[in-house]
């Protein structure tokens, strides 16, 4: 089967999230563009690569479950993309869980925190969103077994 280019993934990806922003307000493919590079630059495949590119899809309902499904993508990076697909009304331990029994899904998770964790993008927060936010990510890294730099 021929997969998808990262490149075309890269335009699936920046496509689906066209017009949505982040809690700073910013075009939301910087967040997926920072995630899919740190993905890269800790040493992940392509197939993670490219779960770092759509790691928000499902989740932010801009491509469904049904697209990924019969998407030309690894399976690797499907099941990566399902795995950091959070529920509605999912406990966090259940989701954590998924995760670290995911093969992959860890390395896309500790990118996509360090992005997310930047003092830089906490710091443009609200003080009452910025804590709340610190704190759930202090309790995501310690669910994931990971202490220290992400």
């Amino acid at each position: 089967m021929d997969y998808l280019s990262l490149a075309e993934v890269e335009t699936i990806a920046r496509r689906a999230h066209e017009g949505q922003v982040d809690k700073n307000g910013h075009p939301y493919s910087e967040h997926i563009a920072a995630v899919a590079r740190g993905t890269a630059e800790r040493g992940g495949s392509e197939a993670q690569i490219a779960a770092g590119w759509l790691h928000d899809t499902v989740e932010d309902d801009r491509l469904s479950r049904e697209w990924l499904e019969g998407a030309a993508l690894p399976e690797s990076t499907k099941a990566i993309v399902d795995a950091l697909t959070k529920r509605p009304g999912e406990p966090v331990e259940e989701y954590t869980a998924r995760i670290l029994a995911t093969p992959g899904a860890l390395l896309v998770k500790r990118a996509d925190l360090a992005h997310n964790s930047d003092p830089a993008r906490l710091a443009v927060l609200d003080g009452p969103t910025a804590e709340r936010l610190r704190a759930k990510y202090a309790r995501m890294r310690e669910l994931l077994g990971l202490t220290g730099e992400l």
